[in-house]
């Protein structure tokens, strides 16, 4: 079954629609204040409670998570569990490509001269490099449009969509990434997931009847 761009779009729009008007946000973000001005709206607003629950949000776009979901599906369809990890694996690396390209630094780095003047979260272990995109925006957005795909209920793609924001905003608040890190790995996990979805569609070894079983479910 050959699918179209379009066709994908269409079916994950209850994600992508809502993702372009965030976009649009992010530029006129962008354009209307500096970088440091950013990133200190996010740094200077913290709670006890933000400081408990952001690394676990953040935890969502480890690459372990996709492990752990691919192992689940594995227990039901080995196709969607393939898919889950080679998918998120294609986009991860294609951010690590540009990360090291880029090496650019992180907030520690950035402001090592400003550090008495930012807010970090206990127990978080503060990286320097490889700032540019974020790593973890990636993998959520890359799991949250493939989660909507599959979903009957399209309605499905607004929570995925909020999930990974949540994910990205956490980057920000544990003084992980810029702005610009978590928007531009935003825009690598929904374009590459939109053609890596599309191009899968035709591989025909994944619509046979052993790849669509699981550890659970037989043929």
């Amino acid at each position: 079954m050959n699918i179209g761009i379009k066709a994908v779009l269409y079916k994950v729009r209850w994600f992508f629609l809502p993702y372009l008007i965030l976009i649009a946000a992010c530029l006129i973000i962008k354009l209307s204040y500096s970088r440091e001005e950013i990133y200190y709206a996010v740094n200077t607003r913290y709670s006890n409670w933000a400081d408990f629950i952001e690394p676990y949000i953040t935890d969502l776009g480890n690459f372990w998570t996709v492990v752990f979901l691919s192992a689940v599906f594995a227990l039901f369809n080995y196709a969607k569990a393939f898919l889950v990890l080679i998918i998120n694996s294609a986009t991860a690396i294609t951010a690590q490509v540009i990360k090291h390209i880029f090496d650019a630094p992180r907030p520690k780095l950035y402001f090592q001269d400003q550090l008495l003047k930012i807010h970090f979260v206990k127990g978080i272990d503060q990286l320097t490099l490889h700032s540019f995109p974020s790593g973890h925006t990636v993998t959520a957005f890359t799991t949250g449009l493939l989660f909507t795909y599959w979903c009957k209920n399209k309605f499905w793609g607004l929570p995925f969509l909020l999930i990974a924001i949540a994910v990205g905003y956490s980057r920000m608040y544990l003084s992980q990434h810029f702005f610009e890190d978590v928007t531009a790995g935003s825009v690598i996990g929904v374009i590459f997931t939109v053609f890596w979805i599309k191009w899968s569609e035709n591989w025909k070894f994944l619509k046979t009847p052993g790849w669509n079983r699981g550890l659970f479910k037989k043929n």
